[in-house]
């Protein structure tokens, strides 16, 4: 009966030492502690799948700059102003992106993770007597406007004719205060929440 209860023993003692060699051999450190993972990282697509929708299917091709994951993305639309407006005038060009940036992302853009800082009322206008050439004016002073704001504003802005070059756009407010050359830069665009840098300003158009 001894020597049966020293045979039961020894074989468990050899099977621990098993498992415990095959743990150690697959790299598996072992804990008596459970572990939960939780589930995989998520991340915003920041990407618009499919067509989008009917009310913006026609009209003239635009892009403005929407916030998706703490950044600015470049989104494609369609504009609705007509290409003879739109052609060679800056004002009307800014003044259609402006709109495009004051409504609300369609149910694809906001799957995709985007929205917009701007909010009106919000208008755009030239400039004024002594501005910088291709100067425009909004309504409220850009320094008044949330930081990611105005930063989308910028952003679309300058990457389009409404622009001065150099990724740039000059801005002023509703009243006499100088406008200010700002860009559009990586870092803006990474971190919109940041406050446009600015550039030394195109020279001033004739009196």
């Amino acid at each position: 009966m001894l020597t049966r209860r020293r045979a039961v023993r020894t074989a468990m003692a050899s099977a621990v030492v098993v498992v415990a060699a095959l743990g150690s051999g697959c790299g598996i450190r072992t804990t008596s502690v459970p572990v939960d993972a939780g589930p995989g990282p998520s991340r915003v697509p920041c990407s618009v799948a499919g067509e989008e929708s009917t009310s913006r299917s026609t009209g003239l091709p635009v892009r403005v700059y929407l916030v998706c994951g703490s950044q600015l993305e470049a989104v494609d639309r369609r504009s609705p102003l007509p290409e003879e407006k739109a052609s060679g005038n800056p004002v009307a060009t800014a003044s259609a992106l402006l709109t495009q940036l004051l409504s609300e992302p369609s149910e694809n853009e906001r799957q995709a993770g985007f929205s917009t800082a701007v909010k009106g009322p919000l208008v755009v206008t030239g400039g004024q007597q002594g501005d910088p050439v291709d100067t425009l004016r909004l309504s409220r002073q850009p320094e008044d406007l949330t930081p990611t704001a105005l930063s989308q504003i910028v952003c679309t802005l300058a990457h389009s004719s409404a622009g001065v070059g150099a990724q740039s756009v000059v801005l002023g407010g509703p009243g006499r205060y100088a406008p200010r050359r700002y860009a559009c830069t990586t870092d803006l665009r990474e971190r919109p929440e940041s406050a446009p840098p600015t550039l030394t300003l195109p020279a001033p158009s004739p009196s």
